[in-house]
């Protein structure tokens, strides 16, 4: 459609198409003018019920969303934005259902009450067809990389070029090494992934995550086991690559310093719901006792040292 993008609305040269339109309602006579009016007026109906497709400031939405496993309550209430173009971090202590959020904004999981909601629309009450669509949408770099092990980096990275486009084999060449370029690996195409660090393996990672150019990418503990300087580096491509493609990321880790520096927005989920979310700095100075024991990693506050159990009394005093 001229002049419209999906992602950033309505261009210079649509909107000037509409003005000129207006203005030539100048002409001559009546009936050339009562012409160009209609034109006109077609041109502003035709504009405006467009209006509602310009992008929401949130790519990815949870509201009041509750999910758990049988008696177990993962997800109570919680409610969280991801804005467009952004970098959220989403933070929080081992099994309070980072992960979780991931597979209910991929559509693996459904939200058993509330609304998961991607562009606008619920994951949830999508159809095999459109939920597919919306995943092409999508990229994912899971934990560890999850490279194909019988695949060669290049292949690892044409996968899902081969698997959801039809293009040819020469221009899949192309865009497999410049995603490899992008993350530094051009020159690492032909090797297997045995043969490769775990830096370089999740760089390899990225670059299929991006092959597709997403307009969301999900990273689940991308720093996970990472030396510093394999750690920065990744941290750094996330980053700029992020800003360079103009996408959306949400990124799960428990690495604070590198995380916090790289994030626009900040979410912490415990005990099933969100405690804090917002600019990085707001996150790391709020005053509420679990964010500022998980921000400080203090071994005293709101999440105990001791698992729930029995006295000491119980297990070691003496009989009665």
């Amino acid at each position: 459609m001229h002049g419209y993008n999906a992602r950033s609305g309505w261009s210079g040269p649509a909107l000037r198409v509409l003005l000129w339109q207006l203005q030539s309602t100048r002409g001559p006579t009546a009936t050339s003018a009562s012409n160009h009016w209609t034109s006109a007026a077609l041109a502003l109906r035709f504009f405006s019920s467009r209006i509602i497709l310009l992008p929401s400031d949130s790519l990815v939405e949870l509201r009041n969303v509750r999910f758990g496993y049988d008696e177990r309550a993962v997800l109570q209430d919680a409610s969280l934005t991801v804005p467009r173009g952004k970098v959220t971090a989403l933070m929080g202590a081992s099994g309070g259902g980072k992960t979780t959020v991931l597979r209910l904004i991929g559509g693996q999981y459904q939200a058993q009450s509330g609304e998961v909601l991607f562009d606008g629309r619920n994951v949830g009450a999508m159809g095999e067809m459109r939920l597919y669509a919306t995943r092409r949408r999508m990229g994912v770099l899971f934990q560890f990389g999850a490279l194909f092990t019988d695949l060669s980096v290049f292949e690892n990275v044409a996968f899902p070029l081969r698997e959801h486009t039809d293009l040819s084999e020469a221009l899949i060449r192309d865009i497999v090494l410049m995603k490899l370029d992008a993350v530094g690996l051009r020159g690492a195409r032909d090797l297997m992934p045995a043969q490769v660090s775990g830096g370089m393996a999740r760089r390899v990672a990225l670059a299929r995550a991006i092959a597709l150019d997403p307009e969301l990418v999900m990273y689940d503990e991308p720093f996970a086991g990472l030396d510093p300087i394999s750690l920065g580096t990744s941290a750094r491509l996330i980053r700029n690559i992020n800003d360079a493609l103009g996408m959306t990321s949400v990124l799960v880790s428990h690495d604070l310093d590198e995380t916090f520096r790289i994030a626009d927005h900040v979410v912490i989920l415990a005990e099933g719901r969100v405690i804090a979310q917002g600019a990085p700095h707001a996150v790391r100075t709020s005053s509420d006792p679990l964010v500022h024991q998980f921000v400080h990693g203090d071994v005293d506050g709101p999440v105990p040292f001791h698992y729930p159990g029995p006295g000491i009394e119980a297990d070691f005093g003496a009989p009665s």
